[in-house]
């Protein structure tokens, strides 16, 4: 089968590997038929997730028909057509039976690595290093979905692959980022760094929750214009002092709740931006945090600052004064796809959102290493990428 291979930082190829077998009883085989490119992939392009190898196969945003079916699967078929989260969860241990589907105590067989740089280790990731299982992702034309009955959720509507297939990953990712603010109908302001595909869904999330007002961040004019869109203000920090205009934009005491949908690789300037970059390059840090000192800086007295962008180590030049002078509360973490797959899908069901929005680029999998880099590089309006495995 074709699939999209890492090849190491900032090479990534389409090439032949093998199609994937049953290794378990309880797993199934999915003929993938639609993919798509995640923020999150383009971290592994950068090389600055560790204990990524030449050949993994990358992808987990996925969905496609069940080919093939293990003797202990009970709740799923051959021609079921499926969306399968991005973390991957046993439903058996304590954390999957409280929801908590992302830490999964026995999906990550590779559990020691991630307890070795964290101290813990959460679930298995598709497509997403060894330390977090090295399970084969899905931008290919076929993938094993362990724990099958858990981790493939069946899709019984009409709706169009580009209408659910993001039910995988950004839409409940920015809909736990809204949630967990704890927003106040009508009252509280949200803002969102970062207006990349997690911060789109983020800000129609927050907005779907009640909040009265909600300001987007970033630098991007397409970006900043599909916010627009969707009726929030926007702030372009390039053309004025993001933590200025948040505090003119809501009488001087700060957004409520700010989201950072950004993580790891923050743009931005000044000395802080500066060092951060100097210090990635140098294999001294892994994070460049612009978005979340901007978050807890412009953040409310008893706000709550929550990330859903990713990161990876430990950082440092972090203003945790002013976070216990204003008493904020943060909320972070993978997110627990499973538990907002049947919640969401109604809101796309009764039309109150349509996720199809956020696509830019529709293209082939043999396209997908020149559109990596278009994402990455933010050239050509690209926001979002969906690929066909077949085409």
């Amino acid at each position: 089968m074709k699939a999209i291979i890492w090849q190491g930082t900032n090479k990534v190829g389409v090439e032949t590997v093998p199609d994937p077998t049953l290794l378990l009883p309880t797993d199934v085989i999915v003929k993938i038929t639609s993919t798509a490119i995640c923020g999150s992939d383009l971290h592994l392009l950068d090389g600055v997730i560790p204990s990524m190898e030449k050949g993994d196969i990358l992808g987990h945003e996925f969905m496609g028909e069940i080919v093939e079916v293990g003797r202990d699967v009970k709740k799923l078929k051959a021609g079921d057509r499926v969306i399968v989260p991005f973390n991957i969860a046993c439903g058996l241990c304590d954390p999957c039976q409280r929801g908590l589907f992302s830490a999964c105590d026995n999906s990550n067989p590779n559990h020691r690595m991630a307890e070795a740089l964290y101290g813990a280790s959460g679930g298995g990731l598709f497509g997403y290093s060894h330390m977090y299982g090295g399970y084969a992702g899905g931008q290919a034309q076929f993938v094993r979905v362990p724990f099958a009955d858990i981790n493939a959720h069946r899709i019984e509507t009409d709706l169009r692959d580009e209408q659910v297939l993001f039910l995988t990953d950004i839409f409940p990712t920015g809909y736990q980022a809204a949630e967990q603010c704890g927003i106040q109908p009508g009252r509280d302001v949200v803002a969102v760094f970062g207006a990349g595909p997690v911060g789109q869904f983020a800000a129609r999330s927050a907005l779907m929750l009640g909040a009265a007002h909600v300001i987007v961040v970033d630098r991007v004019p397409e970006r900043l214009a599909m916010a627009e869109a969707a009726g929030c203000q926007t702030i372009n920090y390039e053309q004025e002092d993001a933590l200025v205009a948040l505090r003119e934009a809501t009488g001087g005491r700060g957004p409520d709740h700010v989201i950072d949908a950004v993580g790891m690789e923050a743009h931005g300037h000044g000395p802080g931006a500066l060092v951060d970059t100097a210090k990635q390059r140098l294999r001294l840090s892994f994070d460049r945090i612009t978005a979340l000192r901007w978050a807890l800086l412009s953040c409310a007295k008893g706000g709550t600052v929550s990330l859903p962008g990713v990161y990876g180590g430990l950082i440092d030049k972090v203003p945790m004064g002013a976070a216990f002078a204003k008493g904020l509360t943060f909320r972070m973490g993978q997110t627990h796809t499973h538990r907002y797959v049947a919640p969401l899908l109604s809101r796309i069901e009764s039309g109150e959102i349509d996720p199809s929005f956020v696509i830019t680029h529709r293209a082939a999998l043999d396209d997908a290493p020149e559109l990596y880099r278009t994402f990455r590089d933010k050239h050509d309006g690209c926001i979002k990428v969906v690929l066909n495995p077949w085409a």
